[in-house]
């Protein structure tokens, strides 16, 4: 004698007026509970049960079914199963529970079912996409501040030229795939699941090469050298990447070709050190310069320019240089360049120099030097004397 179903809002623990917001909260926590691969001291019985949830979900979620089954209870809902009770093939909704067990091909891998959505249909002969690539690319500072055209040379598969890209060998046409027979698609039952999966052997076109191009061996493609130009923008940073869309690997059997992708690396420079789009730089002057003020030639990216030093400059001064930083990757004018300055004792000094600043010494008090006189006033109030 069958066993009687137990009544679906039962099954879930939700009341009949429960909205759709409930019945799906109430499903993910019960399908969490009793799936198997978390009960594998009962994993039978716990198939059961995930199953039976499953079934009582399927219905109550889909505004028609559930409304059949208000009306008639469950001979309302044998209409809408397959083979008029509910089996694995029925059940449309792997989704909302994909991201309790960490994504849904992970959901799907832990019953061994591998790739079971997005599978082609019977005569979609996409083939299989190519792979993205990524290079690598160097590039000088002075290429930041307006851009460049840069050529590029990797190897990559391409279309092989003897198939143009179909796998056959010329004039032998295709054939139905005898894993699938034609369908693209082949069934795969594990436990108590079963479902269609795409076909491994054609990938999902349903046909097979005839006879496979000698050249490239059935895969429609061969390993190439690539030459290209690349365009690198203004302002562009280290770690930043350029897609170019096409560019990467060629599919299998006519499939998309990949992207591929540079990756920018600014090669650090003996002088500037970038900080987003401004420059700086130390910049050594004589402390004669630093006391009575001088003009100086400082060097840029786009050539040396003149800066003057103000009289009393002290060591670690910045100065700015309007414009003539790195152009903004999003526009708006260039950075500025600052100039750090270092201030250079003389050593070793002949006698003649040495009775200068002995004579310059004499004639010296406090008044010339403020941060001596403020660093020992301060001093004072905190070091015992």
């Amino acid at each position: 004698m069958p066993v009687a179903k137990r009544d679906y809002y039962e099954v879930l623990g939700v009341d009949r007026s429960a909205s759709a917001d409930a019945i799906k909260q109430a499903f993910r926590r019960l399908a969490m509970k009793h799936h198997p691969d978390r009960n594998p001291d009962n994993k039978k019985e716990a198939e059961e049960r995930f199953k039976e949830i499953s079934e009582a979900y399927e219905v109550l979620s889909d505004p028609q079914k559930r409304s059949a089954y208000d009306q008639h209870g469950h001979s309302g809902v044998e209409g809408a199963f397959r083979h008029g009770n509910f089996s694995w093939e029925d059940f449309h909704h792997f989704e909302d529970i994909s991201d309790l067990f960490g994504g849904l091909e992970d959901l799907l891998s832990s019953f061994g079912l591998g790739e079971m959505f997005g599978g082609r249909g019977r005569g979609q002969r996409s083939g299989l996409s190519g792979a993205d690539l990524e290079y690598l690319l160097e590039i000088e500072l002075a290429d930041v501040l307006s851009g460049k055209e840069i050529p590029l040379t990797f190897q990559r598969h391409e279309i092989c030229d003897a198939c143009r890209g179909s796998g056959g060998k010329g004039g032998t046409g295709r054939v139905s795939c005898p894993e699938c027979k034609g369908q693209g698609q082949v069934r795969i039952q594990q436990g108590f699941f079963m479902m269609a999966a795409t076909c491994r052997r054609c990938g999902g076109e349903g046909s097979a090469v005839k006879e496979a191009c000698p050249a490239c061996r059935g895969e429609g493609r061969r390993s190439g050298e690539r030459h290209l130009t690349v365009k690198v923008p203004p302002g562009i940073d280290s770690g930043m990447r350029l897609k170019l869309n096409g560019e990467g690997e060629a599919g299998v059997r006519g499939g998309e070709k990949g992207d591929l992708y540079v990756l920018i690396r600014v090669k650090s420079h003996p002088f500037f050190v970038r900080e987003g789009a401004n420059l700086a730089c130390d910049l050594p002057i004589s402390m004669v310069q630093a006391a009575l003020g001088a003009e100086v030639q400082v060097p840029t990216l786009t050539g040396t320019v003149t800066m003057k030093i103000p009289a009393g400059t002290q060591p670690g001064d910045i100065f700015r240089l309007r414009g003539k930083g790195l152009s903004s990757l999003r526009g708006g004018g260039k950075g500025d360049q600052l100039v750090r300055v270092a201030v250079e004792i003389p050593a070793p000094l002949a006698a003649a120099q040495r009775h200068a600043l002995e004579q310059f010494s004499k004639l010296s008090d406090n008044g010339v030097f403020p941060r001596i006189q403020k660093f020992w006033d301060q001093a004072k109030r905190w070091v015992k004397q």
